[in-house]
């Protein structure tokens, strides 16, 4: 496998675990896709508590269209909110502040 350098000219050679639950990291990937970064950038961002910007893009459209589609269900069945459905809540935020400024940069 040919090394990478990263877009600062940097080899990234340090690996960084860590554990989470299956339902922290399914909403780990919707976060990721939905930035249209790959995992990797997504958590070097957010751990060096640098802002992660959303460059609308095809890619970012399909996820939040097929996010939209998969939560639609499960919100019309919601009749209240509750502690159980916090990581949904923390997703719909999230994607409704990508659509905003979608909505921003096309004006």
């Amino acid at each position: 496998m040919k090394k990478k350098l990263d877009h600062k000219n940097r080899w990234r050679n340090k690996l960084v675990s860590f554990r989470m639950s299956p339902e922290e990291a399914e909403q780990l990937n919707h976060f990721a896709r939905l930035s249209g970064l790959t995992k990797q950038e997504y958590l070097i961002n957010r751990a060096l508590q640098k802002h992660v910007i959303v460059n609308g893009n095809p890619r970012v459209y399909k996820a939040l269209r097929n996010l939209f589609k998969e939560n639609l269900e499960e919100l019309k069945r919601l009749e209240k909110i509750s502690e159980e459905n916090s990581e949904l809540l923390e997703l719909i935020h999230y994607m409704s502040t990508i659509i905003e400024g979608l909505k921003e940069g096309l004006s």
